[in-house]
């Protein structure tokens, strides 16, 4: 089943999806600050903590290929309703929660409302957008998102001075005014693309599905790496919740703005450029990280490095809606095989660096991720030039 939207829903539907992600990243992101006070108040060693904030992406992860099923069967306006409605009842319980099973039930629970918000959401705009202007429409949905987690920090570093409570039912009366929102938005018309899952594995050896899934993990593996480790040093160094918030921000702030401009470029100039130049830099960017001696230091190193991660997901997300395309599968699936990859690398990234930094210190998680980016330059590099041409559709001269 295609989703072509009614051309009176046009106008409204970028914006609402743009709005959508903003508030469901913030919700995801609200943690970060807030980790050293979760650590203390709930006496979580860093494993716990990892566990913490694994438990999100891990309720994508389970979610994931579900809930783009959902979006391709009963309709991706549907599926985003849905989503919205789980995720508000979970922030609201996360922030009453007071025990560490509440607050990692509430945190799984609010990954299965994010899986269904992206599949819904995304799906219904790479249907929409005209495939030369694809990733252009992504990247400027990916940038709110991306602002999004700049706001998260933000209701973090409000909710460590005001209590969580309070904070966190105010974000979910913002989710319910978002249910209200997308029930006014026209619904989408039929047509012929797949929603089977059967026909979604088949598309899993479409090379463009499959680059755009492994770069979508790997750059959810590298946040979740930095999700765990970086505000527990920033905290050993002697930064507060105020200071690690408006790192995190005025990352998320270059990245917000970076975003819409590598939809463009991936658009005009192809997807394989934007993720060379975002693989390397995040290279160097990572083998720094472990190494910054003081608060201040690390602070400008991760301000460079977070953008350089989230770089990935534009061409990412592009490659896997081409690659669905072309296998007349339905968005829906493509965005949630997309969920499931991200969420499988901010898990194993989440609750792996807690138990590599504990058992090793916080240098290992960053040398692995490093190999790994390694890795996948070494796969766009001149002598790979044939076989990555391909996956990324562009002529290998």
């Amino acid at each position: 089943m295609v989703v072509r939207s009614e051309r009176r829903g046009l106008g409204a539907l970028l914006p609402l999806v743009a709005v959508v992600v903003f508030v469901e990243t913030s919700f995801y992101t609200a943690i970060t600050p807030l980790l050293p006070h979760y650590v203390s108040s709930l006496h979580l060693t860093r494993s716990g903590a990892g566990i913490l904030v694994a438990a999100y992406p891990i309720g994508t992860l389970v979610s994931a290929v579900p809930s783009g099923a959902f979006a391709g069967r009963a309709g991706v306006k549907k599926a985003v309703v849905a989503g919205l409605a789980l995720m508000s009842a979970a922030t609201l319980a996360f922030g009453f929660g007071r025990t560490e099973l509440v607050a990692d039930t509430a945190r799984f629970a609010q990954g299965v409302g994010g899986s269904l918000i992206w599949a819904g959401g995304l799906a219904w705009l790479a249907a929409a957008a005209a495939p030369g202007r694809r990733a252009a429409t992504l990247g400027i949905a990916f940038g709110a998102a991306v602002a999004g987690a700049v706001a998260g920090p933000v209701v973090g570093v409000i909710a460590s001075r005001i209590g969580t409570r309070g904070a966190f039912a105010a974000a979910t009366v913002a989710g319910a005014c978002l249910v209200l929102a997308t029930l006014a938005v026209p619904a989408c018309q039929g047509g012929h693309e797949s929603p089977s899952l059967r026909h979604a594995l088949g598309a899993l050896g479409d090379l463009r599905l499959g680059v755009g899934l492994w770069l979508t993990f790997l750059a959810g593996l590298a946040f979740g790496i930095v999700n765990v480790i970086a505000p527990l040093r920033l905290g050993h160094l002697g930064a507060g919740a105020v200071v690690i918030g408006v790192t995190f921000l005025a990352a998320a702030a270059v990245e917000t703005a970076v975003a819409p401009v590598v939809g463009r470029i991936a658009d005009h100039r192809g997807r394989r450029r934007p993720v060379t130049v975002a693989v390397a830099a995040a290279i160097a960017a990572t083998l720094l990280i472990p190494f910054a001696a003081s608060a201040s230091v690390l602070v400008v190193v991760l301000v460079v490095a977070v953008p350089c991660y989230g770089s990935l997901y534009v061409p990412a997300f592009a490659l896997a809606s081409d690659g669905a395309a072309r296998r007349r599968l339905h968005q829906g699936l493509a965005f949630g095989l997309s969920n499931f990859a991200w969420a499988g690398g901010q898990a194993m990234g989440s609750a792996g660096a807690g138990a590599l930094a504990q058992a090793a210190g916080d240098t290992l998680p960053f040398a692995v991720l490093a190999a790994i980016f390694s890795a996948t330059l070494a796969l766009l590099s001149p002598s790979a030039r044939r076989v990555v041409s391909r996956a990324f559709g562009e002529a290998p001269g």
